[in-house]
């Protein structure tokens, strides 16, 4: 694994002017002295940028009971109301969509089209919401007793509790906070401390929206904590939901705290995503769903294809295919609009994607592409890697676990049920791809025994979900489901309604009690 040089030629006093810039222009002035000082940093030069107000235990209590009181008259606000806060919302993230981009950029590292759409994307969801907001409602169903109606009723939840992760500061948030508005819940946000200037601005557009509308104040409360002080959020019986957004470890550590006190979680974890590419299938379309799909916001994704499973017929020709791609990409900073591959988040990284490097090679595998650092020496503590394709005999043991980073491990198969039974065999089942012409292959992938995730597609990769549907895995993934579709449901209580128009009382089941 070489290191060779990455050109950057921003500095980290521009990337401080730019983020304090970005930040004043949502409506957020930093304190020269914050409280429980937390230090924003940038993957880009991998130095710090300045303090930020962060958030300790009492705080973090603080805040669930202000959005708890925020609760109480928010719910009774009819929805369709609710919704003109999030239409004002979506308004302002478009109006400052430049502003929130840098903020991504600097923080997470994405380069410029991948964070711009990361902010589109939370305009689309109030979209969404915003027509949600006036159709939220339950089923009327047949009674078997006469003069009676029964029918149920959706009602709003109570304080739900947002945690998300680096990778996707904005829009993760949006997801939940959108659709939790409309359904009259209020939220408290605990970001990712790495991504704490992107949660303070996005918070300053929804503080400005409710009080132009007329909404409470604290619909939606951020505190920037450590995962000591979030226990205050994950413990309280005044948060009815908590949704999280990180590792299986965390989900696994959150799931169970939260249902000893009988709450609800709603959890997006791990992905070992794969994609399935069939004999019949478009190669070169493959090639570039592929290439996105595993390099894409340098592999720090959820959805990002992890392993590549080729028929043997046309895997030569596919991975060399790949190989020239994946050497090919522009590598480096992210404010270069020629880059196509911005920075690992930090060093944890890269010392895990360099581990399971070695391991692949301990357990006969062939790195045939990337794997390398880019260095700087003007920027030493930044870490660009090159986004590695191995070649393995065999699903190994180590290829069972996420890891956060470009890295694409292929392997061969000679039948399509060898193929689906190769690709199920991780714990995880967030999301996956087949690429193939044959309807009968592309119908036995999506049919009950083929693949076993939550997201899957047909002739495109894993990363790329719409709005409009609902998003979440399987297994150890978590369950959950955000955004689109019948999601609205995580963020509700349901009543059954039973009502006797008559002046009979007929029991169900034709009981008598006379």
């Amino acid at each position: 694994m070489s290191a060779t040089e990455v050109v950057s030629t921003i500095t980290t006093d521009a990337l401080r002017e730019r983020a304090r810039s970005a930040l004043r222009a949502c409506g957020v002035e930093l304190p020269a002295e914050p409280r429980h000082p937390l230090m924003a940093r940038s993957p880009i030069t991998g130095e710090e940028l300045f303090a930020i107000p962060g958030a300790d235990r009492a705080d973090v209590t603080a805040a669930v009971a202000s959005a708890r009181a925020a609760f109480a008259s928010w719910r009774t606000v009819p929805a369709p109301v609710r919704g003109g806060v999030v239409k004002r919302l979506g308004e302002l993230l478009a109006e400052h969509e430049d502003a929130l981009t840098e903020l991504v950029m600097i923080e997470a590292g994405k380069i410029r089209s991948e964070a711009r759409g990361e902010v589109r994307e939370m305009v689309d969801v109030c979209d969404l919401a915003v027509g949600l907001s006036r159709q939220v409602g339950g089923l009327t169903m047949p009674s078997e007793r006469p003069g009676h109606r029964l029918m149920e009723t959706w009602h709003p939840l109570g304080v739900v509790g947002v945690i998300t992760a680096f990778n996707f500061p904005a829009a993760v948030w949006s997801w939940n906070t959108a659709l939790a508005l409309v359904c009259g819940d209020t939220v408290v946000w605990k970001p990712s401390p790495t991504t704490g200037l992107t949660a303070l601005a996005c918070t300053a557009l929804l503080d400005r929206a409710a009080a132009e509308q007329g909404a409470p104040a604290n619909l939606n409360v951020v505190a920037i904590a450590d995962a000591d002080a979030a226990a205050a959020l994950v413990d309280s019986p005044d948060v009815a939901l908590v949704s999280a957004t990180g590792s299986e470890r965390m989900g696994a550590a959150i799931g169970p705290r939260v249902a000893a006190r009988f709450g609800r979680v709603l959890l997006e974890l791990g992905g070992n995503n794969a994609a399935i590419v069939a004999p019949s299938a478009d190669l070169e379309l493959a090639a570039r769903a592929i290439t996105f799909a595993a390099a894409g916001t340098a592999g720090q994704r959820c959805t990002t294809m992890r392993r590549l499973i080729v028929h043997e017929d046309v895997a030569d020709r596919l991975v060399e295919r790949l190989c020239r791609i994946f050497e090919q990409l522009r590598i480096g900073d992210p404010f270069d609009d020629a880059t196509l591959v911005g920075p690992l988040i930090n060093e944890a990284s890269y010392a895990a994607m360099r581990s399971a490097l070695e391991q692949a090679v301990a357990d006969g595998g062939a790195i045939l592409t990337g794997g390398g650092r880019r260095v700087s020496d003007d920027h030493p503590g930044a870490y660009y890697v090159e986004p590695a394709i191995v070649r393995m005999p065999a699903q190994t043991e180590a290829m069972r676990s996420e890891t956060f980073a470009p890295l694409l491990y292929v392997l061969t198969y000679r039948e399509l049920a060898d193929a689906i039974a190769m690709h199920n065999d991780v714990p995880q089942g967030l999301s996956s791809s087949i690429f193939t012409r044959d309807q009968r292959e592309a119908e036995r992938f999506l049919a009950a025994d083929g693949s076993d995730c939550g997201l899957v597609n047909v002739n495109l990769g894993t990363s790329g979900a719409e709005i409009g549907g609902a998003f979440g895995g399987e297994k150890t993934t978590g369950g959950g489901r955000e955004s689109g579709s019948d999601a609205w449901r995580a963020y509700m209580r349901r009543a059954t309604n039973t009502v006797n128009y008559s002046d009979e009382l007929p029991l169900a089941q034709g009981v008598s009690f006379a």
